[in-house]
Parts: C-alpha cells; structure tokens; sequence
C-alpha cells in the first residue's frame, strides 16, 4: 500500500528522540484525539508511540508511516468492537508471553530498563500496563478477523478452474523451479574437533586468568565476527535472546569472573560477565567452532565416493545406504529424502536449499548423483559442517499455474482471496454505519480505503 502527505510533512521520529519532539511535527500541538471509532479513540502520542516503537524494535519508518498507523488502528477499532459484541475473550498465558517477548526485544535495543524508561519518558510499569492492553486488543482483533475468515466457504473445484478461466495468463502465479533430492550424508570427527577446540579455550582462558585482556584475545581469535570487533562485547539484553545453555551461564556468574567452557549449537564459548540487572546481562565472549582436518575432508569423500558407486552399479539402492550409513538422523529414516522441515514438502525452491547443496545438483539430471560436496547441516545459526552425496530425484519447472498441476497452491491462493475479499467488505460496511470522525490534520493521507474519505471533521 502506497500513501503519501501533499502538504503534512512528518519527519520520522530518531531513536533516543523524546516525544516532545512531535510537537515540532504537528504545529506544536503534543497531543490531541486525531480519531473517533464508534466509542474508541485515538491519539497522536498513540500514533507517535508505535512509531517509536517500531524505530526501538530495528524497523525503519518514512514520512508515510502515521497514514498507514492512523488506517491500521481505525481498521482495528472496527474489529475490535465487533469482537467485544462477539464475547471473543483472549488467553492471559499467550499475552503474557508476548508481552514478555515484546519487552525483551525493546529492553535489548535500547540497553536495559533505564534505556526504555528513557525513550519512551515513561516507567517500565506504565509501559507494561499500556502494552499489555494493546496486546489484548490486538489478539482480540486477530480472532475477529478469523472469525470473519473461517465463515468464508470452502474453496471448491468449480473455484479453481472459474478462477483460472477467468484469470489473463500474465495475472496467474508463476510456480517456480523446485527440486527433489535425497541426501547421503557423513559428519567429521567432532570428538576429536570438539576436543581440539576446548583445548584452544583452556589455553585462551588460562592467558585470562593470567592477566592478559579479554577484549583483545577476543578481538584476535573470536569467531563470532559481530561481537569480535567490540571485544566479544555483547551489550545488555535479555537471557531470553541467547541459547539457554549460554543464558544460564552468564546469569550464574558474578561481574568480572569468567566461564567455563559453554557448548550452544554455534560453538564454544568461554564468557566473562560486565554487569547484570534483573534477568538482562552486558557480557563478553569468545566463540571457537571446531574445525576440521584435510584427512577429515578424504576420509568422508572417500567413504561417499565408494557408496555413489556401489549404488551406480546396483549393488545397493540409494535408499538403503541412506539407512544404513547417513548421520544425518532427520533424512535417514526417509531412504535420504530431503523435506522442509517447516511445511513437510519434499520440493524446495532455490532458495530454500544451501548454496552448496544448489551448486551440486544444477547441472544433474533426473537420477544422477552428485560427487561428494562440503556443505551445512540445518544446526546452530550457520550450520555444522557435514559431507555429502546428493541425488536428484525430480524437477518441477517454472511454469504458469495450472489446475492439472498445480490445483492446491491455486486453491490456498483462491481461498486467500476469498477471506481477503471478506475481512475487506466487513471494514467497508462497518465504515458505512460507525460513527467515525478524523482530525483534518491528516486529511492529506491516501488512505487504502475510500470509505474513510468521508469521515473527516470539519475544520
């Protein structure tokens, strides 16, 4: 959606900037009711809040930002009053929780409880109280809108193929290319690496306690490359953003003392704790992964190279050496085969597969097997490293939608279109017989809807 102010300029508010400062914005004006919803309104530090909220949280926002605010919450003033008359009710637990989530993220960005007390010119009890009402009312809204969804009749073939034959070629979605493969794969010795690599921390940790600086070995050999060049600095933030194994360690350690080695999915890590307030801590690290050797490297593509032969002269089929001597546990079961972990299809699109996994099968062709290749499980942050042997097993091409081929993306695509089509005709009609009124301040703004045009408060 696209909005624009003709004649309202409104900078957007700067992270650490108080919101005072939005009186500049408005003429002077610091805060006022800029919308009337039925019995709702809203307010300019409202709509400056959010804003600050969003710059607090790491989104960028532009000139356009309270247009596309000031639609969004009359929008949801609308279903929320219907939600209120529809008894919808909302579970405390899960509002908690993201109340808990949301207060973590901003405490992080801004260092700590004094840092958002700061932004916001308000106490961290206020915020709670504020934030936890709109959290209440978001998910009300939510529940709303899939209760308007859910009555939407189901999709039927009719549907479909009406929507194909009705639909120009060019305004059909394009499927793209997708890929089916098995995977063959065997780790290195991470004993041993994992092993090395503790004794690469000792050592490092030793040169510690024996007064060389954290910060400076951190900055030679951490292999954490954000934190590295601030000394293995982390900043304060909340337990809840690192591995609960790292968490837990830092927490139980007093300022100053330093760790013993901590093993998270990313690596090694030795820790020294700066400071901790409540459940947020500032600390250092160095991160070390495990590294492998040259032998490692030969002696898995050794083994690969003698499996991709045997299955290449029949001797055993791709599927039962998957079984018998893939590590990796998550494809093994399925004879090799690759799923995505996050929908189950066993078809991937080119960017949902490794860079080095892509790089092996582009020039296959149906059935043929790679040469072994180096590439990244789906652990850690990164990946670990593990070797394999990857076979095609079919190729989708790109291809305009189909109802012969292609039948359940057009249907969740006509059924998204639908509920789309029904949230948007409740907004039109409630718009229609709401008592709304809009402050002409922002009577510039290209709202998405035209039904709000009519709303606004004469000058």
């Amino acid at each position: 959606m696209k909005t624009k102010f003709k004649t309202i300029i409104l900078a957007a508010a700067l992270l650490g900037a108080g919101f005072p400062a939005a009186a500049q914005k408005y003429n002077g004006i610091v805060d006022k009711s800029v919308a009337v919803v039925g019995g709702e309104l809203i307010t300019l530090s409202e709509i400056e809040q959010e804003v600050q909220m969003m710059n607090a949280r790491g989104y960028a926002s532009d000139r356009n930002i309270r247009c596309e605010l000031l639609e969004n919450m009359m929008k949801s003033k609308l279903f929320l009053m219907q939600a209120r008359l529809d008894s919808l009710t909302v579970n405390q637990e899960m509002v908690e929780a993201q109340l808990g989530q949301q207060l973590d993220q901003v405490r992080t960005a801004l260092g700590g409880d004094e840092g958002v007390e700061s932004y916001f010119h308000k106490p961290i009890y206020k915020l709670r109280q504020e934030w936890r009402r709109q959290i209440e009312d978001n998910t009300l809204t939510q529940q709303e809108q899939q209760e308007i969804a859910s009555k939407v009749p189901e999709v039927t073939p009719y549907d479909v193929k009406q929507y194909i034959d009705t639909s120009a070629v060019d305004r059909l979605p394009v499927v793209p290319i997708k890929y089916k493969i098995s995977q063959i794969c065997i780790y290195p010795d991470r004993e041993a690496a994992a092993l090395a690599v503790k004794e690469r921390l000792l050592s490092i940790r030793e040169r510690i306690q024996n007064g060389e600086k954290f910060a400076t070995l951190a900055r030679l050999y951490s292999e954490d490359p954000g934190s590295a060049r601030k000394g293995g600095e982390l900043g304060m933030a909340s337990r809840s953003i690192f591995w609960p194994a790292f968490s837990d360690a830092a927490m139980s350690l007093k300022p100053g003392s330093i760790s013993q080695i901590v093993e998270t999915p990313d690596g090694f890590h030795i820790i020294e704790v700066l400071e901790k307030k409540g459940d947020m801590f500032n600390a250092r690290h160095i991160l070390l992964k495990p590294r492998y050797t040259v032998e490692d490297r030969e002696k898995a593509f050794k083994k690969l190279d003698s499996l991709k032969t045997a299955i290449t002269d029949s001797l055993i089929t791709f599927e039962l050496a998957a079984r018998f001597y893939s590590q990796d546990f998550a494809t093994r079961t399925n004879g090799g085969q690759m799923a995505d972990p996050s929908t189950g299809s066993a078809y991937f699109e080119i960017d949902q597969l490794k860079p080095q996994d892509y790089e092996a099968v582009k020039n296959l062709e149906i059935g043929q097997i790679s040469e072994p290749v180096e590439s990244l499980d789906n652990e850690g942050r990164n990946g670990n490293l593990v070797y394999k042997i990857l076979r095609l097993d079919n190729i989708v091409p790109a291809h305009t939608a189909s109802f012969e081929h292609d039948y359940t993306e057009i249907q969740n695509d006509v059924r998204q279109a639908k509920q789309i089509q029904a949230i948007d005709n409740f907004i039109n009609e409630k718009i229609k017989v709401t008592y709304i009124k809009i402050d002409p301040l922002f009577k510039d703004c290209e709202f998405q809807l035209e039904g709000w045009k009519s709303k606004f408060a004469t000058p």
